[in-house]
């Protein structure tokens, strides 16, 4: 199927408009950016993008190869990703109000941030079966290949997310460097860690 003949298709107003409120609206993503910029800086939260990103594009092409499918099928194996993506938040948030920040050099957090990105957004079999489910809805079978319509759609979709989610970390990393003063203080990291405990709540219940 020739490419200009997939995006002339697509309905390109309600598909943009669906991803943007997505990601617009609060989710485990979003808390968790928002807590490690304010917490540690810019750089940090850009490269936590960066892992965010590459663990969103494992989901597109697992969503694209059927295997979103599956797993959603098998219920023993979508709670055991489920669980497992709500545990990995409440470690991050022990981390959060366990470390200070002051004795870690930024090159070691941001390499931490990056695979913490990464395999928060494995864990989350949400975010696999969105890619089925709502952007696999925007695919036509009577124009080609599903999985390429997918892996197309699922790319669209990142550049959006990349673009909210750095928008996000800019804006936490700016409000942090106002109170740079305390961001480290057992307060502040008890109000992080807090944030990422009602992120790890919100996975729970929204992937129920």
């Amino acid at each position: 199927m020739p490419i200009i003949e997939f995006f002339s298709q697509l309905d390109w107003r309600a598909f943009l408009l669906a991803m943007v409120i997505i990601e617009l609206t609060p989710g485990p993503n979003m808390g968790w950016l928002s807590s490690i910029s304010a917490q540690h800086g810019r750089r940090v939260g850009l490269i936590a993008v960066a892992g965010v990103t590459l663990g969103l594009a494992v989901q597109v092409l697992a969503a694209a190869t059927g295997l979103a499918t599956i797993i959603s099928g098998l219920p023993v194996v979508y709670d055991l990703i489920r669980w497992a993506g709500v545990a990995f938040m409440l470690w991050l948030a022990w981390e959060a109000y366990s470390k200070t920040g002051s004795s870690s050099p930024v090159y070691g957090l941001s390499s931490k941030s990056f695979k913490q990105g990464v395999i928060a957004n494995l864990l989350n079999p949400k975010a696999l079966v969105f890619y089925v489910v709502v952007v696999g809805q925007f695919a036509d079978p009577k124009l080609g290949s599903m999985w390429w319509q997918l892996i197309m759609l699922g790319a669209i979709h990142l550049c959006i997310a990349i673009a909210v989610h750095v928008a996000i970390v800019l804006l936490a990393a700016s409000l942090g460097h106002i109170f740079e003063s305390w961001r480290s203080s057992l307060g502040a990291r008890l109000g992080f860690s807090i944030s990422l405990v009602a992120v790890a709540l919100w996975l729970a219940i929204s992937t129920g």
